[in-house]
């Protein structure tokens, strides 16, 4: 409990100086929150490995614990994209989500998983890598949005200065989308080779919701690169297939689990 406590109080901690930065009037962001952000993706990260050494079984991925694993990978790219360039505002949305999954881990409890295979593991391990980079892609799609949209109406607020321009925005959130893309592939691909009965009653639906997302996310990329798609049909495109990704995986895995009661 006591790493669970002090992950999430860096986490806020981090969230509040990035807030101070974006509302004061100064000409480069303040990166004081970079130490306690850095730190609990350190210490969100050990918890989970702590608990998979103190229970029986394979890696937990049921449902806490793999939304608890998504969070810390949207943390870890927002500190390490927010460490290179302009996109730390993006953490004022992540870390505070990040610190609220993990909570909601520790509070749930652990359950011991099957021991996977190692074709398996790297398909679940890839699931959770996309599901991750892609939620940062929504985000940024949001934030491109609210920018869009705050330059329309001549709203020069402080915290529109903490982002890049807009076509640099637009520029990262393709590339966000590319890399989850490529990730999504990879997963469907193994899915495909390693998991057996991908159709069966349990997977159907996670298949046919996850293609789906693919889809749209592979028709957004399409149509950036030969139509040139920005703006806001590149924000509804990316939302939409997040949220058939986020029904494909954790919609499903919350029927499964939490209401029928099923591991």
């Amino acid at each position: 409990m006591t790493i669970v406590l002090i992950a999430t109080a860096l986490y806020l901690l981090a969230t509040a100086l990035l807030v101070r930065g974006l509302t004061a009037d100064r000409s480069a962001p303040s990166r004081s929150w970079l130490l306690p952000a850095g730190a609990a993706v350190v210490l969100h990260g050990g918890y989970h490995l702590l608990v998979a050494l103190r229970t029986s079984g394979g890696p937990d991925m049921h449902f806490f614990a793999a939304l608890s694993l998504v969070g810390l990978g949207m943390a870890l790219l927002t500190t390490f994209v927010g460490a290179r360039g302009r996109m730390a505002a993006l953490g004022v949305l992540v870390f505070p989500t990040a610190a609220v999954l993990l909570l909601a881990y520790h509070g749930y409890g652990h359950e011991p998983s099957k021991v996977l295979g190692w074709r398996l593991a790297l398909h679940a391990w890839l699931a959770l890598l996309a599901y991750a980079t892609l939620s940062v892609a929504a985000l940024l799609a949001i934030m491109l949005w609210l920018q869009e949209r705050a330059l329309r109406r001549r709203d020069f607020r402080p915290w529109l200065r903490a982002l890049p321009p807009l076509a640099d925005l637009e520029t990262l959130l393709f590339r966000t989308i590319a890399v989850g893309f490529s990730l999504l592939t990879l997963t469907l691909l193994t899915g495909v080779l390693f998991v057996d009965n991908l159709l069966a009653q349990k997977l159907v639906h996670k298949t046919v919701l996850s293609v789906l997302s693919w889809l749209v996310f592979g028709t957004l990329l399409i149509g950036r690169r030969r139509y040139g798609w920005r703006g806001i049909k590149a924000v509804h495109w990316t939302l939409s297939a997040m949220a058939l990704l986020l029904l494909a995986f954790f919609g499903s895995q919350f029927v499964i689990e939490l209401v029928l009661g099923r591991g």
